[in-house]
């Protein structure tokens, strides 16, 4: 049984790694990042960090992890005996959405129950759907046997409202979240964000979505019917005890847990039923580490129309997509083309099959999607603005950092003033072996990639971003505006790595 094989392989002390990626790419040499600005404190931290005053242990260790990240933990194939299960999709009444984190028992397998967490229910969580200029309150409460927060991933929110690490709600405590939507279409998310237990809390099942619509979403002829012929499609690999259960200390691994069971809206060997149509499907990289390559089976193109903020300009025709934790993508497929019997599935870069298809020969009326969506742009104004601050991003498992610190939750990194645009410059430094892609995220904003290693980015992710890949050497400059005051967490979307502090804070004012 390869959970079992699995457990056994680290409790004999083999390193099983698989969340930021190992890369070959060579994106360009840096150029020496300028510590001038640092404090002696700062530059000690930052050489402390440097790999040849590791012991001989750890170095063994770091070489392992390397190595698995280009052979990761394989995931199982789909074999299609479950329909995939659809989240409730929940709106505001008079203003108010109820959301409580909970625990519960889940047949994910069949005839067995898992200890699972929830929000509304036993495991995972509800689609929010709410609408740009409304206002709403998210009434939370933590009906689990320990501490939380509620963070909304992608919302543009006051920090005291963000749901970081500072605003803990206790056991049986609650919390009325109040605010205005002050953005636009788009799919986002929501997940628990405690100092030290984040990563335990989502793989155990807490995490949902948030749908925000718009005026400009109702005409551009997408397919927008829940559950008929638009889907989210939550991803997330996960190792089961022979009991079926979740026993993450046990699995746990300080550079990014993996697995080999894949779940998609928390359902084992899923399928999707499907008409023969245009369908829209929500992608979320919900997993703990592991980097997703999508694309279709034969080989066909699809149509990507979001980022993770919203729509792109124009829909991007594409064969493969891949997103790392915390990413989203929009994507539309036309099954119209396929018959009844025509095997089609999502799979990896690897071909494992995600999610199988099953088509109804049932047709519908043809959906002409609008070749414009946005007006999203960098302006010339952003492109020629100075860099005012520099992240740099280094290290694997508990020897991460930013800048050569790690977290501290009384420590103010950066300050930033409401309502400015800033040009904030990230570099991925690599180690003697290379390094690992970190998928960089900032709390409380969308912003603008404006150059990949001086270039402009790819045409799928010219549009509002919350959290980017970024491989090893790679520079990407970010132009980033916060619209609400208050403290806000940018770090690495590896929760383990987020959790051994790579991570830091920034107060807008």
């Amino acid at each position: 049984m390869k959970s079992k094989l699995f457990v056994t392989t680290l409790l004999v002390g083999s390193v099983i790694l698989g969340g930021c990626s190992a890369s070959n790419s060579q994106s360009g040499k840096h150029e020496t990042m300028d510590h001038s600005n640092m404090t002696d404190e700062e530059t000690t931290n930052m050489e402390g960090m440097d790999h040849s005053n590791m012991s001989h242990d750890e170095m063994m260790n770091m070489e392992n992890g390397h190595a698995s990240h280009t052979n990761p933990l394989p995931l199982n194939d789909s074999t299609g005996d479950n329909e995939l299960a659809l989240p409730p999709l929940l709106e505001p009444k008079h203003g108010v959405v109820d959301i409580t984190a909970q625990q519960g028992k889940t047949e994910i397998f069949e005839g067995v129950e898992t200890e699972t967490y929830g929000y509304n229910g036993s495991f995972l969580g509800p689609v929010i759907q709410v609408n740009e200029g409304q206002t709403v309150t998210f009434r939370t409460k933590n009906n689990l046997a320990e501490p939380t927060t509620f963070h909304w991933h992608g919302v543009e929110i006051s920090g005291e409202g963000d749901g970081g690490p500072h605003q803990i709600l206790q056991p049986g405590a609650s919390h009325d979240v109040k605010f205005t939507v002050n953005q636009g279409a788009s799919t986002l998310w929501f997940h628990p964000h405690p100092e030290g237990a984040t990563a335990e809390q989502v793989y155990k099942g807490l995490a949902g979505l948030i749908y925000v619509e718009d005026e400009n979403s109702k005409k551009l002829g997408l397919p927008s019917k829940y559950g008929e012929n638009d889907f989210p499609l939550v991803f997330q690999d996960r190792v089961f005890t022979e009991e079926k259960q979740f026993d993450y200390q046990a699995v746990r691994n300080e550079d990014g847990t993996i697995g080999d069971t894949l779940l998609v809206n928390g359902t084992f060997n899923p399928k999707l039923t499907i008409r023969k149509e245009k369908v829209r499907l929500r992608l979320l990289n919900g997993s703990n580490a592991r980097n997703y390559t999508f694309k279709l089976n034969t080989g066909d193109k699809f149509q990507q129309v979001a980022t993770d903020g919203g729509f792109l300009n124009k829909p991007i025709t594409m064969s493969e997509i891949t997103l790392t934790p915390g990413e989203r993508a929009e994507i539309i497929v036309d099954f119209s083309k396929y018959d009844a019997d025509h095997n089609i599935a999502l799979v990896n870069e690897e071909n494992t099959i995600l999610l199988p298809f099953h088509i109804d020969d049932q047709k519908t009326s043809s959906i002409e999607i609008s070749d414009s969506l946005n007006d999203f742009a960098v302006t010339d104004e952003e492109r020629n603005l100075p860099v005012t601050k520099k992240l740099e991003l280094f290290g694997m498992g508990p020897m991460v950092s930013i800048n050569g610190k790690q977290f501290d939750m009384n420590r103010i990194d950066f300050t930033q003033k409401q309502g400015e645009t800033e040009i904030w410059e990230i570099y991925n430094k690599p180690d003697m072996m290379g390094g690992m892609i970190h998928p960089f995220h900032i709390h409380g904003t969308q912003f603008k990639i404006v150059s990949i290693d001086g270039k402009e980015p790819p045409a799928n992710l010219q549009g509002w971003k919350d959290t980017v890949s970024i491989e090893p050497s790679q520079t990407v400059k970010l132009a980033v505006k916060f619209n609400n005051k208050g403290i806000y967490m940018f770090h690495c979307h590896v929760l383990e790595h987020e959790e051994n502090g790579m991570m830091g804070q920034i107060e807008v004012k």
